[in-house]
């Protein structure tokens, strides 16, 4: 999670710095004009002071193509008093690239259908809002999007099965709602680079598809779910997997059996149904920042040497019959 939010944060930063208002040459486009002024009206005039510049109206969560002066980004966060739904309007920017909704409380109402017609929008973000409905099987029609967070809502329903023809989608969060179904097997299968999948805190079911043993993640994180059977596809020592949660699930395989990824800086296994041994490869983990695998029915002697002097009790923890320092049951 806090990964999410120092990707969201950064998000923002370069969103704010990347406004060209006072480079662009040109005047704001009519129908640019147009579609702000709907917007703003759709909130009562929250946003009046977008239209009064005609001959620019970039800025405050607006930005434009340096050399077109046509909207490309349309940002609004961090604000308890806009209120209302997402306006059909947005659908008048025809330029836009990034559209961003984060930290709005009091927006709430469906994912609108006009949002579809985005069909240059690369990053969507709606976060942290009282959004309700389904995640839209529309958002399968915007084919250049490439990052999806549609996190800390109040989402219900199934992952549509849309969202795995997109052709150049790599990160996915869809965390802290209340979806529920499984994990469309082809989910990320057409990613271009390191795939990021967050899904954490649903009620999601089912098992992973073994499509993903062939996929190149950074990062996945499906805790808090109620995912059951063998994760271990989601292993192997050559995988640039650097974070990997997938605690409070009932997945059972034989951690014994798996290649830690060699990248791997946080590891979280912590509370489910995996037995086995604890691989003696993690510790020789350079990069192992967080291990836990607490709660399971792991046994025999936990490793030694390495980075294991890290690592306290805790993350070993109600176990079937591991042993071995730092617990206080000594290995037979």
């Amino acid at each position: 999670m806090k990964r999410a939010m120092r990707i969201m944060r950064a998000i923002l930063v370069l969103l704010i710095a990347a406004s060209p208002a006072a480079a662009s040459p040109r005047r704001c486009h009519p129908g640019d004009i147009a579609a702000l002024a709907a917007i703003s009206k759709a909130f009562g005039n929250y946003y009046s002071a977008w239209t009064q510049h005609d001959s620019q109206c970039c800025g405050g969560g607006i930005h434009c193509d340096p050399f077109t002066g046509r909207v490309t980004g349309l940002s609004l966060f961090q604000d308890a008093n806009l209120t209302g739904t997402i306006p059909d309007a947005v659908a008048g920017l025809v330029h836009l690239e990034s559209l961003m909704w984060h930290h709005l409380p009091a927006i709430s109402g469906p994912i609108p259908p006009a949002i579809a017609k985005l069909s240059n929008l690369s990053m969507l973000i709606i976060s942290w809002t009282s959004v309700t409905g389904p995640v839209p099987s529309f958002l399968g029609a915007l084919t250049k999007l490439t990052f999806l967070d549609l996190s800390f809502n109040s989402l219900t329903g199934v992952i549509p099965a849309s969202l795995a023809a997109l052709p150049n989608l790599n990160g996915i969060n869809l965390s802290r709602n209340r979806l529920t179904g499984a994990i469309p097997p082809l989910l990320l299968s057409k990613s271009p680079d390191q795939a990021y999948l967050v899904l954490s805190h649903n009620n999601l079911t089912g098992s992973i598809p073994a499509e993903f043993s062939t996929l190149g993640f950074a990062h996945v994180d499906l805790s808090r779910n109620a995912f059951t059977g063998d994760a271990s596809a989601l292993f192997g020592r050559v995988k640039e997997l650097q974070i990997l949660d997938l605690s409070r699930n009932t997945f059972s395989f034989n951690l014994s059996g798996v290649e830690l990824p060699e990248k791997i800086t946080s590891l979280d296994l912590s509370h489910n149904a995996i037995y086995g041994g604890i691989p003696a490869q993690v510790a020789n983990l350079s990069n192992q920042l967080f291990f836990n695998v607490s709660y399971n029915q792991l046994c025999g002697a936990v490793p030694t040497g390495g980075i294991m002097a890290r690592f306290d009790a805790y993350i070993y923890q109600h176990n079937k019959c591991l042993c071995g320092a730092p617990l206080a049951n000594l290995c037979k």
